[in-house]
């Protein structure tokens, strides 16, 4: 669901960095979106950015099967800015040429400036950076190309083609290891791409509010709550935007932690005042999971039973038209290869777990556009509490995938408890934010 007609395209040649790429942007107030490489020029251009950006990647130029992007991409009247591999394709596709460097260039350089330029506006002469690439640019295409930058071991290390707004580095502004690289990165935002940097949560849940009201019309929706951080956020934005037509469905599985069910239903029913079916499906779980000592069989039985359960409750709500589900960004960056190749992929589409097909109902994803520190920072603006906020990631299937050996009621009791000495303890200690 976007929520903004100015942004960002990244187009990811499979750099660790192009989701550090995005989230950086972002920090500028612009928003942004990636793209596989593979993109075509009419599709990035139906986009309508304001800008492109090519990420890095582990690739050479001249390796067979190298990734390379549209040649199009360049004449759609944006400004481009290549980042390292981003660069070397520039190059490539200008008719310039690229060779593999003496040696691996990884770590800290110092940056030269040659040439004034908007994209090192506000900047010293010299600047500390991070270089990791083993190829370089060898010469520069004959079109014309300037160079803004050098550095003890790489000539061409800030270039911009002359005439056209077209930029290329060698070094990763995203990390932190750039100090001043955040700036970088503004400047092609803001300066040269034009952008005005209003991109907010409270103008993403002024938009979101809008959006999701012209999309569920006056249809119910139905939302299964979990207490994490993904599915409460969700029901909090969803519940702004359409108040009592938001259904949550909580199953109490008999796996979850001490006292989890009794805050649900406080900060929710209560609280919130939301329409909240609370299920205690306990004894139903535990029954199946009896003598199953597998962790794998065990989520394979609690994944099943739980759409059992929750399509039992679902389909007593009349009028309902919309699954709704705390997908994030990074879920959907990562089940979608960016090669096209379905074996490249990081995970599957994990929130989807058979539900929508099974209700028939259409799927409404209001996070899908953010990353888990704008989840965070969007729940805070909606009203929720730091401890639901900053919740650690717990599993699905509960306790029970944490429990060696078949479950029963006495021992997951023993498991419950130690969970919440471990808990409290982690807190006490002022360790809770700073560990996994």
């Amino acid at each position: 669901m976007e929520t903004t007609s100015e942004k960002i395209i990244v187009l990811d040649f499979g750099s660790q960095y192009s989701q550090l790429i995005a989230r950086r942007i972002r920090e500028c107030h612009v928003y942004s979106r990636i793209l596989p490489f593979s993109a075509s020029a009419e599709a990035v251009r139906a986009e309508a950015p304001k800008g492109i950006i090519l990420s890095g990647g582990p690739a050479s130029v001249y390796a067979p099967n190298a990734p390379k992007c549209d040649p199009a991409i360049f004449d759609l009247g944006v400004p481009v800015l290549g980042i390292c591999y981003g660069l070397q394709l520039t190059i490539h596709l200008l008719g310039g040429s690229i060779q593999r460097g003496a040696a691996r260039e990884y770590g800290k350089a110092l940056l030269s400036l040659r040439k004034k330029s908007p994209l090192f506006a506000g900047l010293p002469e010299t600047l500390e950076v991070w270089m990791s690439h083993g190829d370089k640019v060898a010469s520069l295409p004959e079109s014309g190309v300037e160079v803004l930058g050098s550095s003890t071991n790489t000539e061409f290390c800030a270039v911009k083609v002359c005439g056209r707004e077209i930029y290329g580095i060698q070094f990763h502004p995203e990390v932190a290891h750039t100090p001043r690289g955040r700036e970088i990165l503004a400047n092609f935002c803001l300066k040269i791409c034009g952008c005005s940097g209003s991109w907010t949560m409270s103008s993403f849940i002024e938009s979101s509010v809008k959006a999701i009201r012209e999309k569920v019309g006056d249809s119910n929706v139905i939302l299964g709550l979990s207490g994490g951080v993904d599915s409460s956020v969700a029901a909090a934005l969803i519940h702004k935007a359409i108040g009592r037509q938001l259904h949550c469905i909580f199953v109490d599985n008999g796996l979850l932690r001490k006292n989890e069910a009794a805050h649900v239903q406080e900060l929710f029913g209560r609280n919130f005042n939301m329409k909240l079916i609370s299920i205690d499906a306990s004894e139903r779980f535990l029954a199946n999971l009896a003598g199953v000592a597998d962790p794998e069989t065990k989520r394979k039985i609690i994944g099943k039973e739980f759409v059992e359960v929750f399509d039992e409750a679902a389909k007593k709500i009349e009028n309902a038209g919309f699954l709704a589900q705390g997908t994030t960004y990074p879920d959907v960056i990562e089940s979608v290869s960016i090669d096209g190749n379905p074996a490249a992929l990081i995970k599957s589409h994990h929130n989807v777990g058979g539900l929508p097909q099974k209700m028939k109902l259409k799927l409404l994803e209001p996070l899908k556009c953010l990353f888990k520190d704008e989840v965070r920072e969007l729940g805070r603006e909606l009203g929720l509490p730091e401890d639901v906020v900053m919740r650690q990631p717990f599993p699905g299937p509960g306790l029970a995938v944490r429990h060696l050996g078949p479950v029963t009621k006495e021992t997951l009791e023993i498991l419950r408890n130690a969970d919440e000495i471990v808990l409290r303890e982690i807190k006490k200690a002022g360790l809770y934010h700073k560990i996994w």
